[in-house]
């Protein structure tokens, strides 16, 4: 089984990240991302299988010790490779620090072939579309249309979780951050 650690917005930021997606879905682009069923939320790091209780325990410590962030969503992004459409955060240092302490806090569980979600090689991002499996013209589409509606977005980061990856995401585990 696969998991991911994602890191969750407050209600307000979340309501208008969902609406991004949504509209790809009323203008009848894609609605491949919705199936995913899960809430707006940045990846922090997955991994192959973990103990799930030992995994919870260890978040539970984590957010005892790491406080609420600002989120400041500010620009748009694509991965060509996979069709992904997605919404950044404005990075700053302590934001860094968060993600490599999280990952370093679960080096027991297993990240082969998740590389791309390691320090140093994070591109935090919140997907707002999937296309890769529509039609070619489905990621210039929702692209344009993202492009068109999106707005900088200011919000906090309130909520650390476990998740299985399957479609619908299967939410595990969630706890708020201090």
């Amino acid at each position: 089984m696969k998991y991911a650690i994602e890191l969750y917005f407050d209600k307000e930021t979340e309501q208008k990240l969902n609406q991004l997606s949504q509209k790809i879905a009323d203008a009848k682009i894609s609605t491949k991302f919705l199936e995913w069923k899960t809430r707006p939320h940045l990846t922090l790091a997955c991994y192959n299988d973990v103990d799930e209780n030992r995994c919870i325990e260890s978040l539970k410590d984590f957010a005892q010790s790491h406080k609420r962030m600002p989120a400041y969503i500010g620009s748009v992004g694509m991965f060509n490779d996979t069709k992904t459409i997605f919404v950044s955060p404005i990075m700053n240092s302590a934001m860094y620090q968060f993600q490599r302490e999280l990952f370093e806090s679960l080096t027991e569980f297993d990240t082969k072939g998740w590389e791309w979600y390691h320090p140093d090689r994070w591109v935090p991002h919140c997907t707002i579309a999937l296309t890769g499996e529509d039609n070619e013209e489905a990621f210039f589409q929702a692209s344009d249309l993202v492009l068109r509606e999106f707005r900088k977005i200011s919000g906090k980061f309130v909520e650390i979780g476990l998740v299985k990856i399957t479609v619908p995401v299967e939410e595990l585990y969630t706890v708020d951050l201090k």
